[in-house]
């Protein structure tokens, strides 16, 4: 599996964007995918993660409330809603995808085998 994130780019504070990871590979379907972002200087750290099935969806608390995940597994993408961006979601994103996931292992970046480039999100005051 290959995975491209997309939609990036720089916006004030409170506004929106709409990231995508297109992925390529059959077996897409069947797995479950991840977003995680790493500001500089700083570790990567979980953001949100949605089931292959889009039943289930899981956020870090600094972003409940405000982002949304959801994906298209026809299409074979999976998106990310940000609103009410704040400065501190400056990072770049990158999605990832695994299989067999237990709860427990969500937000782990070792969970995850497939990965794909990131995206910048740049939010000013």
């Amino acid at each position: 599996v290959q995975l491209q994130a997309s939609g990036g780019g720089s916006v004030q504070a409170g506004g929106s964007l709409r990231l995508s990871c297109a992925a390529s590979g059959r077996t897409f379907s069947r797995l479950s995918v991840g977003w995680f972002r790493q500001a500089p200087g700083k570790e990567r750290e979980f953001v949100a993660a949605i089931r292959s099935t889009g039943s289930n969806t899981y956020y870090a608390d600094s972003v409940k409330g405000r982002f949304t995940c959801s994906r298209d597994n026809a299409k074979t993408t999976v998106y990310l809603q940000m609103n009410s961006l704040k400065p501190e979601d400056t990072a770049v994103y990158y999605c990832a995808a695994a299989s067999g996931l237990i709860l427990s292992a969500i937000p782990s970046t070792h969970s995850y085998g497939y990965w794909g480039q990131g995206t910048l999100v740049t939010v000013s005051s």
